[in-house]
C-alpha cells in the first residue's frame, strides 16, 4: 500500500481510501536551474567525493506533514554502510520513487500527485545536480517508474488512474513527449477495489517485453514496446487469485522466473516466464513468514547470483529471507529479521550487493544491513539514518 501524496496516515485495505488526496499540493520554486543538459563528459567521481563513499538518493513526500522538501541527497560508505546527509534537491514535488538511467548520468522520479508527472535530473559528481524538467504522465498518482534497457524510454505507472505511460528520453537524458498511455480496463477489479491501480512497470530481462503489475485488477499485463515509436501493445495478461493485490514483480537473473509480492493477502508467488511469448504463469501463493498478524508485503529484491531473495514487510516491520532453489523455480523461507523501523516501503541492494537499504516510511528512517552471500543473513549496521517520510532509497555506484 504505497502512501500517496497528501494521503491520510491511516492505511485501509482496498480501493482509493488508502490513497486519498486531502488537499492541494503546494508547488515550490525550484532551487536549481532548469535548462539543457551540459554537453561535456562528467569528471571522475573519485576526484569529487571522498574515497569509499557513494551517492544515495532518497524519495519522500513533500505534501504531507513531516515530509521532505525534495529529493534527499546523501552518501554512504560502501564498506560500513554509514550514511551521511549532504543536502536536498528542492523544488521537486512528491518524489516518491526514483530510478537511474543506464548511463548513470540522469535520475528520474515520479511526482505522485493528482495530476501526475515524471521529472528528469542531470547528475553531477560534485553534487550540483540539475533539474531538466517535468512531463505529465496523463494520469493520477504515479507511484513507480523504470528506464527501458535501451535508455531511450521512461516507463511509469499511474496508481490512481490504473494506467501506464511511456515517455521518450533524448540524448541529454531529458524527457520528451509522452508516446503511450494505456488504461487497464479488463479484467474487472478485485474484491474491495474500486478500479484498476497500476503499481509497477518494468522491462523483462530479455528486453522483449514490458510487464505492468495492477493491484486493483489482481493482474500482471505483458506488453510489447515498439522501440521506434514508443507505443505499447498488450500481448497477454496473468490473473492472480481474487483479492491478492499484486504490488511488485522482481525477476530472477536467469530470466525464466519472477517473484511477485502480493500486498493485500500477504503472500508471495513464484511465476514462470516465457521470453518467447512474454506469458507469465503464476504458481501457488506462499507465506511471507510474518504470521497471522496484519502485514503488507512491499517489495522483493533478488541477489545478482540468483541465490537469495529479500522481502520488505510493512506492519510486521521485517525483512523476509528466502533461498532460491531449482534454478529460480522455488523460494524456500529462511526466516525474518526486524527492519529496525516502521513500515518499510522500499528496499534496494547497493551496486556491490554487500549492503541492503530499507526506507521506513512511518519512522522517517533508512536502515542498512550487511548481506551475507554465503547464508543469506542480513545483519543491521549502525543506527537507522533519519530522513523525512523515507519511501525510497536509491544507492548508486560511482558516476
Amino acid at each position: 500500500m504505497s502512501s500517496t501524496a497528501g494521503r491520510t496516515g491511516t492505511e485501509a485495505v482496498g480501493g482509493t481510501s488508502r490513497r486519498r488526496f486531502i488537499g492541494a499540493v503546494a508547488t515550490a520554486a525550484a532551487s536549481v536551474a532548469v535548462g539543457p543538459a551540459a554537453g561535456p563528459a562528467l569528471p571522475a567521481a573519485a576526484e569529487a567525493r571522498p574515497r569509499g563513499t557513494r551517492p544515495l538518493f532518497l524519495g519522500t513526500y513533500t505534501s504531507v506533514a513531516g515530509g521532505g522538501s525534495g529529493i534527499g541527497l546523501a552518501t554512504y560508505d560502501d564498506v560500513t554502510g554509514r550514511i551521511t546527509a549532504t543536502g536536498t534537491l528542492s523544488g521537486v514535488s512528491d518524489p516518491s520513487f526514483l530510478a537511474v538511467h543506464p548511463s548513470r548520468r540522469t535520475l528520474y522520479t515520479v511526482n505522485e500527485q493528482q495530476e501526475g508527472g515524471v521529472t528528469a535530473v542531470r547528475l553531477s559528481p560534485d553534487g550540483h545536480h540539475h533539474v531538466l524538467g517535468t512531463r505529465p504522465t496523463g494520469g493520477a498518482g504515479p507511484c513507480h517508474l523504470s528506464v527501458h534497457p535501451s535508455g531511450r524510454w521512461l516507463l511509469s505507472a499511474n496508481y490512481l488512474s490504473g494506467s501506464v505511460a511511456v515517455h521518450r528520453i533524448d540524448a541529454s537524458g531529458a524527457l520528451g513527449a509522452r508516446t503511450a498511455l494505456v488504461t487497464h480496463s479488463t479484467p474487472p477489479p478485485g474484491p474491495g477495489q474500486d478500479g484498476p491501480h497500476a503499481h509497477q512497470i518494468v522491462t523483462s530481462p530479455d528486453g522483449a517485453h514490458v510487464l505492468a503489475v495492477d493491484l486493483g485488477n489482481d493482474t500482471v499485463y505483458t506488453y510489447r514496446l515498439d522501440t521506434s515509436r514508443g507505443s505499447l501493445t498488450r500481448v497477454s495478461y496473468a490473473s492472480l487469485r481474487p483479492g491478492a493485490g499484486p504490488r511488485h514483480l522482481t525477476f530472477h537473473p536467469a530470466g525464466r522466473f519472477a517473484y511477485l509480492a502480493n500486498e493485500v493477502d500477504n503472500t508471495v508467488v513464484v511465476c514462470a516466464y516465457d521470453p518467447a511469448t512474454g506469458r507469465l504463469t503464476p504458481g501457488a501463493p506462499q507465506p511471507t513468514g510474518t504470521g497471522p498478524g496484519t502485514s503488507y508485503p512491499a517489495q522483493l529484491v533478488v541477489t545478482g547470483d540468483g541465490r537469495y531473495a529479500f522481502l520488505a514487510n510493512r506492519g510486521h516491520n521485517s525483512l523476509t529471507r528466502y533461498a532460491i532453489e531449482g534454478g529460480g523455480s522455488r523460494l524456500r523461507l529462511l526466516g525474518t529479521v526486524p527492519v529496525g523501523g516502521d513500515f518499510p516501503r522500499h528496499i534496494a541492494l547497493s551496486p556491490g550487493e554487500n549492503l541492503l537499504f530499507a526506507a521506513n516510511q512511518r519512522s522517517s528512517s533508512v536502515s542498512v544491513f550487511q548481506v551475507d552471500h554465503c547464508g543469506g543473513e542480513l545483519r543491521p549496521v549502525g543506527s537507522p539514518f533519519s530522513s523525512p517520510v523515507a519511501v525510497c532509497a536509491l544507492p548508486l555506484g560511482l558516476y
